[in-house]
């Protein structure tokens, strides 16, 4: 039929795998946020369990620290070019370590990243090498190429190909889009064209405005559905900016009440994606959900059984990133993910 969408709606998923890396400018270990990173480490499995259940696709940007298995690693792997910020408090290379995972689970994950990487239908995919704010780093673009070369080697040593990248922060600098393209990156997760959601510049992050207008958006559609055209994505840089709809927020006792609302809003985004035949893209650190797990697991559960409904009505599909950037950049291998990979290996 010609009113049909030319593309199918899409779900895609994106985590962004840090642990303490994340926050240790603003919670140093022993701060009481400290019980969600280490809760993180119990949720994700869960969260994996729910996508293996309901066939989901995601993609997991995990900080390149988190994949070592010892100290002796971080330091083989360390880039030969460090970022430098004029607050000191921002350079992740001032941060204590343990030895290993066993004795410091806030700072290595390799055990978790296995755990991913097990689950059908991941993908492992970079959040940088240190959890670099290209917009605080005064060092330049070479720090940020030192930097993702050591992600990627890192990555191999495990088997893996990085090919999607989600900026810490949201700190993407288009003047580094050279140095991704030669680290074989195609695809990255960039803000949604909203005012609330425009780049702020630092890590400090949004006025106190923009984060009320935030958080009224997870309750009501305040920026529309958030869904993304498939004719949207490629950039002239030849990178597929696969656009952030909002963040799927955990549950808090606090709004309670406004449960109701936010999977209502949910459902309605899912919904909307899928007749129109767009993309809504989902993202939130698995350490939002150390507080209240089952709650928030439960409202990821709502999301992904609509998300079923509507690949039965109306052939929704459920892709990573990198599926994304198949699918417009390789359209002849956009139903064969076995010959989109080894277009890549190639």
């Amino acid at each position: 039929m010609s009113g049909e969408p030319r593309h199918p709606g899409a779900l895609v998923l994106s985590l962004d795998f840090e642990l303490h890396w994340g926050v240790r400018d603003h919670c140093p270990p022993g701060s009481p946020y400290e019980r969600n990173l280490l809760a993180a480490r119990e949720v994700i499995p869960k969260i994996l369990e729910l996508f293996e259940d309901y066939d989901i696709a995601a993609t997991w940007a995990t900080v390149g620290f988190l994949f070592a298995r010892n100290r002796q690693e971080l330091e083989r792997f360390r880039p030969a070019v460090l970022p430098r910020y004029r607050n000191p408090r921002l350079d992740p290379y001032l941060q204590p370590v343990g030895e290993d995972e066993e004795t410091d689970p806030l700072h290595y994950a390799p055990s978790l990243i296995a755990r991913i990487a097990a689950t059908p239908r991941q993908e492992i995919a970079t959040h940088t090498y240190c959890h670099f704010f290209c917009h605080d780093a005064i060092s330049g673009a070479e720090s940020f190429r030192a930097d993702l070369r050591s992600a990627a080697a890192i990555a191999a040593e495990r088997g893996f190909v990085l090919r999607s990248i989600v900026f810490p922060r949201n700190q993407r600098d288009p003047a580094y889009d050279p140095w991704l393209k030669e680290a074989g990156i195609v695809a990255y997760r960039g803000n949604p064209h909203t005012r609330m959601w425009s780049f702020v510049g630092t890590a400090e992050g949004a006025s106190p405005g923009r984060r009320a207008a935030r958080l009224a958006d997870t309750y009501l559609p305040v920026s529309g559905d958030g869904s993304v055209g498939w004719d949207e994505l490629v950039r002239p840089s030849g990178l597929v900016d696969v656009r952030a709809s909002f963040i799927l927020r955990p549950f808090h006792p606090r709004r309670a009440l406004l449960e109701p609302l936010r999977r209502a809003r949910l459902r309605a985004a899912v919904r909307s994606a899928a007749r129109r035949g767009r993309i809504l893209h989902l993202w939130w650190h698995p350490h939002n959900f150390g507080a209240h797990p089952n709650e928030s697991l439960e409202t990821l559960r709502a999301l992904l059984e609509e998300v079923c409904e509507c690949r039965t009505r109306y052939g929704m599909r459920s892709m990573t990133m990198r599926d994304v950037a198949e699918r417009v950049l390789q359209p002849g291998l956009a139903d064969d993910p076995g010959g989109y990979a080894a277009a890549l290996r190639g």
